[in-house]
């Protein structure tokens, strides 16, 4: 289920699905949602550079759309420099983890 309608067991609301409805489970925009970037083309960039993971798999194409399921496990990179600092600034760094 992609998460376009709140369940699927109300498919009269399939008339309401639209573009948006597509834009806003892309990848970028779950990360401005999830304040992990501040901007879309902030993560753009991010995910282009590899710095994001869904799951357990590394996505570099920022048209990855993002099912409801999916939404929990959108992660930085074990080996980004990004999580480095991210970790550092919340006291959560450990060294034997980098």
């Amino acid at each position: 289920m992609m998460g376009l309608i709140a369940t699927k067991w109300d498919l009269a609301l399939c008339d309401q699905v639209n573009a948006s409805s597509f834009c806003r489970r892309r990848l970028p925009v779950i990360m401005v949602k999830q304040r992990m970037a501040q901007k879309v083309e902030m993560a753009t960039q991010l995910i282009e550079q590899g710095h994001v993971r869904v799951g357990a798999e590394v996505i570099k194409d920022p048209a990855f759309l993002v099912t409801r399921n999916l939404e929990d496990f959108v992660t930085w990179m074990d080996t980004s420099a990004i999580r480095k600092h991210i970790k550092q600034y919340n006291n959560e760094y450990d060294d034997f983890e980098f």
